[in-house]
């Protein structure tokens, strides 16, 4: 006798009637998905909560009676589980979904904008869904306490260098973990984080209030400074070029590469063309298999690659995807990162390729 498949119990939060029915319907076709129920505001979603149990909850941010936000906090402090954030690509909506992000949401997608976007915004909500993994919410957030709680951030006057990060699902709060933990005069950092157009500069300002080093949205042509992290913005991609002696940023739109405009691949590739650059390559938590064949590039041209380990990621995707393709250097989570990074770019480092 065949064994039942396991289907993935989802609730959809939104007060629009129209979108919680184009997302029911788009996800209530697939054979591994079961929508337990679907709520106008929070105070539906809480007694829907306790009676289905649901494994995932997709949620809006802008509400009536109690925004996603409040409602969001509460329900990690006392209910946790995979957040997924279904908002209004406007700037409220944008700033409400990165605070909510860095309240423990994983993943932030846009809303659809018409009929025609439905299925796009349906593909990507599948895909964080199956990505998700039992306990993976409870693993990462004792790592990222204990990473707040650990010692101060390692000397990097004496670096030079590049570090390039590339994350996508549950990789904003991966990516703040790291930065708060690196010094103001750190090397320039170039950031890849999967997210729609206009969020990923509400995320910029984010990381600029909370972290050591200015953080900001690449405009492009920008020549890389100590102590900038320069953030992909959403819909184009990212890369890095040689300007004489100087590095600097390069913003433009092309075709998607898996599934994604920023993409991982892009930057990566680029940062391996580089010559006499020492670089450090970060590939965090996220689905799919971007960034792993730009550090396999980046390992081949003696840059240092480090794949976040299974133990610290909410999606095991991507890092796995490099590690099994060898082009992870080292295999760490987020706590050991800092250490990682301050030891690649000093001078007494030496480039060799080890095994993992």
């Amino acid at each position: 006798m065949p064994i039942a498949l396991r289907r993935t119990r989802v609730l959809i939060v939104d007060d629009s009637a129209i979108v919680r029915k184009m997302l029911a319907d788009a996800l209530r076709s697939e054979p591994d998905i079961e929508v337990v129920g679907v709520a106008s505001d929070p105070f539906v979603a809480r007694d829907l909560i306790l009676q289905h149990k649901p494994d995932v909850l997709t949620l809006d941010v802008e509400m009536p009676r109690m925004d996603g936000l409040t409602f969001l906090r509460r329900l990690m402090d006392h209910y946790p589980l995979p957040v997924i954030i279904v908002s209004s690509v406007t700037q409220t909506g944008s700033k409400a979904s990165i605070e909510a992000l860095a309240a423990g949401a994983i993943d932030v997608i846009a809303k659809p904008g018409g009929p025609q976007s439905v299925g796009q915004v349906a593909d990507r909500l599948k895909r964080a869904i199956r990505g998700m993994r039992p306990g993976a919410m409870q693993r990462r957030a004792a790592i990222v306490t204990r990473a707040a709680a650990s010692t101060g951030p390692p000397t990097l006057a004496r670096a030079s260098g590049l570090i390039l990060i590339g994350a996508s699902t549950g990789g904003t709060q991966a990516i703040e973990a790291i930065l708060t933990r690196l010094p103001p005069d750190t090397p320039p950092i170039l950031i890849v984080q999967h997210m729609p157009v206009h969020f990923t500069r509400a995320f910029a300002t984010r990381l600029d209030t909370v972290c050591p080093m200015e953080v900001v949205e690449a405009a492009g042509e920008e020549t890389l400074k100590r102590g900038v992290a320069y953030v992909a913005p959403g819909d184009h991609h990212l890369l890095v070029e040689a300007a004489g002696i100087e590095l600097r940023t390069v913003v433009r739109t092309g075709p998607m590469v898996h599934y994604q405009r920023p993409a991982v691949d892009v930057l990566f590739q680029s940062a391996a063309q580089l010559r006499g650059v020492r670089r450090v390559a970060l590939l965090l938590t996220g689905m799919g298999a971007d960034g792993a064949d730009g550090m396999v590039a980046l390992r081949q041209a003696n840059a240092v690659t480090i794949a976040e380990d299974e133990q610290s990621c909410v999606v095991f995707g991507m890092p796995k995807e490099a590690i099994a393709r060898g082009g992870a250097m080292h295999v760490a989570t987020l706590l050991d990162m800092p250490r990682l990074i301050a030891e690649s770019l000093l001078p007494a480092r030496a480039h060799t390729a080890a095994a993992v």
